[in-house]
């Protein structure tokens, strides 16, 4: 779904595990590396578009995951100008997105990158909080940033309250 200024509705989604660290997922014949995320359908919420998206791209269910946080407001970044596609009709800039912090309580042996016919990631790694910050796309950096500085408190609170810091 793209809206009147050109960009595309989304979720991102960031999985924490039980030690404080991040999925990180390596693109499809690629060498770039992100969060999961995915847009959101006609129709759909923020919250079903996640679940469906996190069945997708890392082989979860709702009851493998729980909640933590999520973002109040959008959070949106402009798409390079190669990355446009101009014969699209209408025209997406960039994307909108709602962020999930979301913690495994299933094994991590229940992700599987191969659950969709068109796979989106090869390889996956959990990471340092903030090391996406640094290591993703720089378009997408700000708002990787904006998300996990938002997010933190959540995790902090409700997820690792032992964790004097991550």
């Amino acid at each position: 779904m793209i809206d009147a200024d050109g960009y595309r509705h989304n979720v991102g989604i960031i999985i924490v595990n039980k030690e404080g660290k991040l999925f990180w997922g390596k693109r499809i014949r690629q060498e770039s590396w992100q969060f999961p995320q995915g847009g959101i359908k006609e129709k759909e919420t923020p919250q079903q578009a996640v679940f469906r998206e996190l069945k997708e791209e890392v082989g979860l269910s709702p009851v493998d995951i729980r909640i933590i946080g999520r973002t109040k407001n959008w959070l949106s970044y402009d798409l390079p100008k190669y990355c446009i596609r101009k014969n699209t009709n209408p025209i997406c800039v960039g994307q909108k997105q709602i962020w999930f912090l979301l913690g495994l309580v299933s094994e991590e042996e229940e992700i599987n990158l191969n659950y969709h016919h068109k796979p989106e990631f090869d390889g996956w790694a959990w990471v340092d909080y903030w090391h996406a910050e640094d290591n993703v796309i720089d378009f997408k950096k700000e708002v990787y940033r904006s998300a996990l500085i938002e997010l933190e408190e959540h995790l902090k609170k409700f997820w690792l309250p032992s964790l004097a810091k991550i």
